[in-house]
């Protein structure tokens, strides 16, 4: 299943960016003229390029050498920014994507699961009960809409926080103070858009595993043994119930290395969203296949790997006869 899922999934990126109207090496001649560039003989130039990038091939030939390119991680070069490779431009954008969205999506699956169980959960308190769903409050609104909000108060409101890039200017990139307090600035709209945005969901499907599990025998049992309500709470309600919580984190690990296209795009953070949106705006084929397959490919591993480890988080599930 993990070899015929990666297979589909990256015929379907094949077939896709073909269908979409136009050619990508008549596109960026249409933007060099547009951008008072003059550019004579350009049907040589165009059919030239269209070689150069084996364009002129018929499409089952170009699929064959999509998959063997695949196989070997031979990802070509970029189509809008030639000589550029893919390889190089996704090394770029995939730290800041990682930093980004991983430790966002940690912080919105731990903050959700822990509102989610504790609103089900019996004896919390009145007054923590009341005050837990209003943290959901903008989980109803789209992150890329709280995004816009949050630039709007943060950046041009009380001018808190910087609104664009990854880092600032006239700083040396390294491992050094200067750069990472700038990094933590400029990331902390994004990630903060998509913790708000997401921890509700989490809470959410939280809430009803702990309520489906709350009257089980296993739950019965430990009370009437006088096991203390932390660890009632903890190794019995809260590790059954995030099971299928931790089966929807791998999917969403491995997603997040498409980044969230919107959300980079709205703050120009140089993540692979930004760079997925470029490519897709300028019809870059390569670039659009390179960053989906890599997005396919660790989507499956991740879920591959979480259905190998599940006996390790309950012993109960064993893939013995």
């Amino acid at each position: 299943m993990y070899f015929l899922t990666v297979w589909l999934g990256s015929t379907i990126i094949f077939i896709i960016p073909r269908m979409v109207p136009g050619d990508p090496v008549g596109a960026m001649i249409s933007r060099m003229e547009q951008g008072g560039a003059r550019v004579e003989n350009s049907g040589a130039i165009i059919e030239a390029w269209r070689a150069r990038f084996g364009l002129d091939a018929p499409v089952p030939i170009q699929y064959l050498r999509f998959l063997r390119n695949s196989i070997t991680f031979d990802l070509g070069y970029s189509l809008g920014q030639f000589p550029a490779t893919v390889q190089d431009m996704v090394s770029q954008a995939l730290p800041w994507t990682m930093g980004l969205l991983a430790l966002a999506t940690l912080i919105s699956f731990i903050v959700g699961n822990l509102i989610g169980a504790l609103m089900a959960w019996r004896p919390t308190p009145a007054w923590m009960r009341r005050l837990l769903p209003l943290s959901l409050t903008f989980t109803s609104i789209p992150y890329f809409m709280l995004a816009i909000l949050l630039i709007y108060v943060f950046g041009f409101g009380i001018h808190l926080l910087p609104v664009s890039g990854g880092y600032g200017r006239d700083l040396t990139l390294g491992w050094n103070l200067p750069f990472a307090l700038s990094v933590a600035q400029h990331g902390l709209l994004p990630a903060l858009s998509i913790v708000i945005a997401s921890m509700g969901y989490w809470a959410l499907g939280m809430r009803g595993m702990m309520i489906t599990n709350a009257g089980e025998d296993y739950i019965i049992l430990a009370r009437a043994k006088g096991l203390s309500p932390a660890r009632l709470f903890l190794r019995y309600a809260v590790r059954n119930a995030v099971l299928p919580q931790v089966t929807a984190l791998a999917l969403t690990l491995g997603s997040i290395v498409g980044g969230a296209v919107l959300v980079e795009y709205l703050f120009s953070y140089p993540g692979m969203g930004y760079l997925l949106y470029q490519g897709i705006i300028t019809n870059d084929y390569t670039l659009i296949q390179g960053i989906v397959f890599i997005l396919i490919l660790t989507t499956a591993t991740a879920v591959l790997m979480i259905d190998l480890a599940y006996p390790l988080v309950d012993p109960r599930i064993s893939y013995q006869r």
